[in-house]
């Protein structure tokens, strides 16, 4: 029987997945594609470390923050138009992007991107939702995990061959392509769906939560160059403080608020979502960091650094199939678990680079980390989902991708922090202030007969990277330790059946 209405399973309905499946990719490509280009775009452009992250933060804190109302827009006016419209934004604004001639007109266009990719996002798995009965979804839900993990190791090799044929406006060329593409597929193929009550859109609700969710990571961001209690950092708290509050002002009056709320009563899903959104601290920043010191440290180019990144898609490739089986015989719990433990492992791995490790290091630190996620992620779509009405599939799509987002946007944020901090705290006094802001800086000013403190240089970025690396693994292990905690078996007067 179908899964939304009751009829039959449409027989295109794996064929309906690949299109989607291309539509994740522009979107997911999009912002990891960009990562591979950092060291190029701020030797081009002259960005600092703050503004290399708001290049890459613009994106996804304006993703996340529009993504509810995104879902809801998706719900009413149908998820085959909005991710279609969606898919044109980010046409434009890529090709914008690609013609920036400063990092402030970089910043705009990434920003612009951000609601293109609000309105992709919900879609892609509420129309799986409704095209796959449940006893498929999982399937459906591991391919689209995996194409999605696959996607983002492989946007920096991607990123990579353009950087080195066209420099980085060559990252934006692809996805104005694929995401051209990606809108023939979806028109001639995906069935139009939306909610039946036809729920409105609150403009004003979901600009207060892009305000505050956008302001806390500003925040996080701040605080190691300008300090907790500078004006840049309080006004930002500020901000967080008075978008929360008109947000929660607007839910509580409305009749049919943005959120369902009665979603944050379900521990299955707010615990799976609380780990997801955990883990993704770790997860979403990791690329950020190691192409710097894969192309900084290592001297890769970056069509190497790009290759370099290939075993984080192996580990998802490998990991994703054993994800989708395994639930049925240790329940998601124990799977989720597991996949967050290998997770960590990876970080840990990655935690133990040096300026003269082996790439092998970094390889199986990235090989541990991709099979982590990709054995973890189908049971957790799984669990968040299967808690939402299939009517809601847009909002609880977009609430399942905004907690993942919005810990993607504070991993770049506080372990990007982390990792500046961190280097001008073992860069030596012979490094001065202005080049030991970063690392990037630091070579651009050194000359190669200054070995001394180019290796210096090298050895504080390891130092600090490391540091941020175990961090990203206590974050895994947390994620973890949250899933355990909250899916666990129910007491036998709760109605709902356990998970294991």
């Amino acid at each position: 029987m179908g899964s939304a209405a009751g009829e039959e399973r449409d027989p295109r309905r794996w064929v309906i997945l690949g299109a989607v499946c291309v539509a994740l990719m522009v979107i997911v490509v999009d912002n990891t594609v960009l990562h591979v280009a950092i060291p190029t775009i701020e030797d081009d452009l002259g960005a600092g470390p703050a503004e290399l992250q708001a290049v890459v933060n613009a994106y996804v804190v304006v993703f996340a923050g529009l993504l509810v109302a995104a879902g809801l827009v998706s719900d009413r006016y149908g998820r085959r138009l909005a991710v279609v419209v969606g898919l044109g934004i980010l046409v434009l604004t890529s090709v914008v992007a690609a013609f920036a001639p400063s990092v402030g007109w970089l910043i705009a266009a990434r920003t612009v991107m951000g609601v293109g990719a609000a309105l992709v996002m919900p879609g892609t798995l509420a129309i799986l939702v409704h095209v796959f009965d449940p006893d498929e979804r999982v399937k459906a839900f591991a391919v689209w995990s995996a194409v999605g993990s696959v996607a983002m190791a492989a946007g920096p090799l991607v990123g990579g061959v353009l950087v080195d044929e066209w420099g980085w406006p060559g990252v934006f060329a692809v996805n104005a392509a694929l995401a051209g593409v990606a809108i023939v597929l979806i028109g001639r193929l995906v069935p139009e769906s939306r909610d039946r009550q036809n729920r409105p859109v609150d403009v004003l609700g979901a600009a207060a939560m892009t305000l505050a969710m956008g302001s806390f990571v500003a925040a996080v961001t701040f605080v190691a160059e300008h300090g907790p209690l500078s004006p840049t950092v309080l006004g930002s708290l500020a901000a967080t403080v008075v978008g929360a509050l008109v947000f929660r002002a607007r839910q509580r009056r409305a009749r049919s608020p943005m959120v369902d709320a009665r979603l944050y009563r379900d521990r299955w899903f707010v615990g799976a979502s609380a780990a997801v959104a955990v883990l993704a601290v770790g997860t979403g920043s990791v690329l950020f960091v190691l192409t710097q010191h894969l192309q900084h440290v290592m001297g890769y180019s970056p069509v190497r650094a790009g290759l370099a990144i290939v075993p984080l898609a192996i580990g998802v490739v490998l990991g994703s199939p054993v994800g989708v089986r395994l639930p049925a015989r240790i329940g998601h719990r124990r799977t989720i678990v597991a996949g967050f433990t290998v997770t960590a492992a990876g970080f840990a791995v990655l935690a133990l680079l040096t300026p003269s490790s082996h790439y092998a290091v970094v390889a199986t630190g990235l090989l541990l980390a991709g099979g982590g996620s990709g054995l973890a992620s189908p049971a957790v779509h799984a669990t968040v989902l299967g808690a939402v009405p299939p009517d809601r599939a847009g909002m609880g799509s977009a609430l399942n991708d905004t907690h993942q987002q919005l810990g993607i946007a504070l991993g770049v944020a506080l372990v990007g922090s982390t990792v500046a901090a961190g280097y001008r705290h073992f860069a030596p006094a012979a490094l001065d202030v202005r080049a030991g802001s970063s690392l990037g800086s630091t070579l651009g000013e050194l000359s190669v007969e200054q070995r001394d403190l180019v290796d210096a240089a090298h050895f504080a970025f390891t130092r600090a990277q490391s540091v941020a690396m175990l961090v990203c693994a206590a974050f895994a292990v947390a994620g973890g330790a949250i899933a355990w905690r909250a899916l666990a078996p129910v007491r036998p007067r709760e109605p709902r059946e356990p998970q294991e």
